[in-house]
């Protein structure tokens, strides 16, 4: 009889585990596919609100924000409670969204985007650290692919949704969207999930937050203008990178005096973890290089549309998600992980290498093959970084250790968006050059990345340079991914397989901290 009854009651925390997980994969949705859609939209905005100079400011000031508060959400929650800070994320974002929609000019959408970005920050961070909370290392395999489904589904889905609601609602509506979401979340959220409420008696790490805030937007701005709207040797660059470097070192050497630091520098005294944030650096860095240049060459080369390139890319995502789904299954049931990023890198340097090879004759079946090996390599990585990030570090610091692995990632990608673009540019110049002489050299001089409407505007022999010129660009971008993806496999292999955590998750407390109990899930 008893047996039983635990049995109904362990059947019911399951089931209420799954009700909030869906909340938070609808939160994390929210993050994820807004920029996407907003990127659909950008034309029409500019062509009402105007300011086509600060057009890029829409997107870069939504990073910046949610760089700069990832750690700071991560702290917050682990200082003062998770679900707190995570539905003030999700009103943040809000907010944030719905003075979107209304803004009357490109500087209040830029502002407003910022405020999204701050709130988006806390959903990434808040989404990671509650499953922490809620479900043991050993079974959070179960959950990897339903977060692996959802960045594909973005990454797929956003620029359709984007384009469908531009075209028939307006613009304004690429950001209203996220109203219903957010409100199922929040209520959702509030109904069901009941974290323990911490109070930490020392403060907020006020100057580590402005340290390191300024270091990441330095950073950030760096990979955003470098080569892009300044000279990589340009008097601004320059000042940024001393900016960057002297806050980022001041910030390291505060966090070894300050009463509760942003970040703690003991977590990467696991070599585990360490390992974990270089992993999760250059799974970045690969991935998103690799987003925006595949669907350049399939519309340069492939003469794909800029809505059937992002269905191009379903082998890459779709094989993330399998094997990211089966990495966790097998360490559900295993309890073993170093498997994953030693095989991760492996696939991910053959895919990279693979893509290297792709010319003006290579076609999409090709293309996408190459792209479903590399799609492999990446979904070995991207759950299993997180998993083995969190395992690594005590239930005080879940939040920390979820915060710097987003991080981490995130920095990753705008360094290998900065590294291969410049790359790509540099290459795509110098071929136009070679195949076109002086009308190669007008055609590139402000960009290297056409469009199909403008690449239908050229003359034959400038296009066909081009498509040859986008072939040797994506060579070299993807022969870069590849040797950095080797560092993948050298930290592969000094991963100690730890074993998961399996029992239920307990709090340790801070010191200076009161005593918490362990997460509640209300049974539904």
């Amino acid at each position: 009889m008893a047996d039983a009854a635990g049995s109904g009651t362990e059947n019911k925390q399951e089931k209420s585990v799954r009700v909030v997980v869906l909340a938070l994969m609808i939160a994390m949705m929210l993050a994820m596919l807004d920029n996407m859609i907003v990127g659909t939209a950008m034309p029409t905005i500019v062509g009402e609100l105007g300011g086509l100079k600060q057009l890029s400011w829409v997107v870069t000031g939504y990073t910046l924000a949610t760089a700069a508060s990832t750690p700071v959400w991560g702290k917050v929650g682990d200082m003062y409670g998770r679900k707190g800070a995570f539905l003030t994320s999700i009103v943040i974002f809000l907010i944030g969204s719905v003075l979107s929609g209304m803004a009357q000019g490109m500087g209040e959408l830029i502002g407003f985007r910022a405020v999204q970005g701050l709130g988006a920050g806390g959903l990434l961070v808040g989404v990671m650290a509650i499953i922490g909370d809620l479900v043991p290392p050993r079974e959070r395999g179960k959950y990897q692919g339903m977060m692996a489904g959802v960045m594909a589904l973005a990454m797929i889905g956003g620029p359709l949704v984007g384009g469908t609601i531009t075209d028939n609602w307006g613009w304004r509506w690429a950001f209203y969207i996220n109203l219903p979401l957010g409100v199922v979340a929040l209520v959702l959220v509030t109904a069901v999930l009941h974290l323990p409420k911490k109070r930490a008696k020392a403060g907020i790490d006020y100057l580590g937050v402005v340290l390191l805030t300024v270091g990441i937007t330095a950073t950030v701005l760096v990979t955003t203008w470098g080569g892009t709207e300044y000279a990589w040797t340009s008097a601004r660059i320059m000042e940024l990178i001393g900016i960057g470097v002297a806050a980022l070192v001041g910030f390291v050497f505060w966090q070894t005096k300050a009463a509760e630091p942003v970040l703690p520098l003991h977590i990467f005294k696991s070599r585990n973890f360490t390992l974990m944030a270089l992993i999760a650096f250059i799974a970045g860095f690969v991935m998103f290089g690799a987003t925006l240049f595949l669907p350049l060459y399939q519309q340069a080369v492939q003469g794909a549309s800029a809505t059937n390139s992002g269905l191009l890319l379903l082998p890459m995502l779709g094989a993330m998600l399998v094997t990211s789904m089966v990495a966790g299954r097998v360490t559900t049931n295993s309890g073993r992980y170093k498997i994953f990023p030693l095989a991760g890198g492996i696939l991910m340097i053959v895919g990279l290498y693979l893509l290297s090879l792709m010319d003006t004759d290579t076609s999409r079946l090709t293309s996408g093959i190459y792209m479903a090996v590399l799609g492999a390599g990446m979904g070995c990585l991207m759950q299993i970084t997180m998993l083995v990030a969190q395992n690594s570090v005590e239930m005080k610091d879940m939040g920390v250790a979820s915060s710097s692995a987003t991080l981490f990632r995130t920095l990753g990608s705008s360094f290998g968006v900065a590294v291969m673009g410049a790359l790509f540019n540099h290459r795509v110049q110098d071929v136009m050059v070679e195949k076109a002489g002086a009308l190669g050299e007008s055609i590139t001089q402000n960009s290297a990345q056409l469009d199909k409407e403008s690449l239908d505007k050229l003359p034959a022999v400038a296009r066909e340079a081009y498509q040859h010129a986008v072939s040797a660009g994506i060579h070299s971008a993807f022969v870069l991914g590849a040797w950095i993806a080797v560092l993948v496999v050298i930290a592969g292999l000094f991963v100690k397989e730890v074993p998961l955590r399996s029992g239920p998750q307990k709090q340790t407390p801070a010191e200076g901290d009161d005593m918490v109990p362990a997460p509640v899930i209300e049974a539904v």
